[in-house]
């Protein structure tokens, strides 16, 4: 599990903790990410090639992703992202290398007024580091 970002307390929340199923008639969070919703929580993953160089948001993954997910429109994502929207902006990390993410875990689904990205999970006012 990865130890809280510097300045960031929270609990370890795994990527499998998020949801307890997914398929054709939806999906229900997972038990774990219910009981931590709207705390501040730790995850450790990739960060998927953003649109741009820099940002004040990206998608975080379980595994490395070699395309962005807002330049291909038929990709093949995985279901468990994590939309991170970050206190401040920072610049890209390699996709390849992982990451620590400590931020305000949001549940449910939700419209970026500013990109139109909708998102079922999100960590808010978030902050990073190499892992």
């Amino acid at each position: 599990m990865p130890p809280a970002v510097a300045g960031s307390p929270g609990e370890k929340l795994a990527f499998a903790d998020l949801y307890k199923s997914f398929g054709v008639l939806g999906y229900e969070f997972g038990d774990r990410a219910r009981e931590l919703a709207g705390r501040p929580v730790v995850m450790r993953g990739y960060m998927a090639p953003p649109l741009k160089a820099e940002s004040n948001f990206f998608v975080l993954t379980r595994q490395p992703m070699a395309l962005c997910p807002f330049c291909q429109s038929d990709a093949d994502w995985p279901v468990d992202i994590v939309v991170v929207y970050l206190k401040r902006t920072q610049p890209v990390y390699d996709p390849s290398r992982r990451i620590d993410v400590a931020g305000m875990l949001e549940l449910g689904s939700w419209l970026d007024p500013e990109t139109g990205f909708v998102s079922a999970i999100r960590l808010r006012e978030s902050e990073l580091r190499a892992a």
